[in-house]
């Protein structure tokens, strides 16, 4: 696995630098590997690239020993508290085994990290698998068929959003919006990667999706006090909506969120719509 950062200017490895040195003195870690933007990209893009706020954070997989009694999210919760005012990260957490399994079974995602992503940290007890075969024509397939039903379910809960808009039920507006999201979300994760992780948390899906397309990154871009706002309300759906009173959603964020997660389901459309073309020529390359 490669190790060079030479292709990132002096200012990103040294932020590198000071997330594994977090990530090792909290959580103990196997390896950190960088993947993502940041992996393979040239120094004179940086330089020169203003990148949206969301897409430049560092994608890390950490990988922990086996003995480890935290759970992954616990883990990818102290991974990133304890980096959020330091350096920006987006952390994805397994146990070597896991890591390894997948890896040897050729699975999209975590084969790729394998051959072509950054090894930022070795603690040199356990060995990372060789990769399997992948098989892109089972990888096109999944991806369609995955996005297809994942998509599927998040425009059901724009629909029943845009019936509760017509209605003036403003919380149940946000609560549909925020499943609408999440499915989407989830939907953009498995087309690109095979994988994506079992959480609810919107921010989280946001951040993990953010670096397959500029667009993504803009609908909620958190990247002033208003935006933040915005997004903190449709955060809020998934609970307070529905569960407690002194909750407020108004007309006008209701109906803003509603333009929003519109437009992010047609950009996923758009998107994943090219990325299942780029698989079938990449499987039509290989048959």
């Amino acid at each position: 696995m490669n190790t060079s950062l030479t292709h990132l200017p002096a200012a990103r490895r040294q932020e590198l630098e000071t997330a594994k040195r977090i990530i090792v003195e909290a959580v103990r870690p196997e390896q950190i590997i960088l993947f993502g933007i940041y992996s393979g990209v040239t120094e004179a893009h940086f330089l020169s690239a203003q990148l949206p706020a969301g897409v430049d954070a560092y994608d890390l997989l950490v990988v922990t020993s086996q003995g480890d009694w935290r759970s992954d999210y616990e883990l990818q919760d102290i991974i990133e508290n304890r980096c959020r005012d330091v350096v920006p990260v987006t952390v994805v957490v397994h146990d070597i085994g896991y890591v390894n399994r997948r890896i040897a079974e050729g699975q999209y995602f975590f084969a790729m990290i394998r051959r072509e992503a950054i090894l930022l940290y070795d603690a040199g007890r356990t060995a990372l698998a060789k990769a399997g075969e992948t098989d892109m024509a089972q990888v096109r397939w999944m991806a369609e068929r995955d996005f297809d039903r994942w998509h599927r379910q998040s425009r059901a809960f724009f629909r029943s959003a845009e019936f509760n808009l017509g209605t003036s039920e403003w919380k149940l507006v946000v609560f549909m919006l925020h499943q609408a999201a999440e499915q989407i979300y989830q939907a953009i994760l498995l087309a690109f990667t095979g994988y994506k992780p079992t959480t609810h948390n919107l921010d989280k899906l946001r951040r993990y999706t953010n670096r397959f397309s500029f667009e993504l990154a803009l609908i909620f871009p958190r990247n002033c006090a208003e935006e933040d706002r915005l997004f903190r309300v449709l955060l809020s759906g998934y609970v307070d909506a529905r569960y407690k009173e002194e909750f407020v959603v108004t007309e006008a964020d209701a109906r803003l969120l509603t333009e929003r997660v519109k437009t992010l389901l047609d950009v996923a459309e758009r998107v994943c719509g090219n990325r299942l073309k780029s698989l079938e020529r990449q499987a039509a390359r290989l048959r």
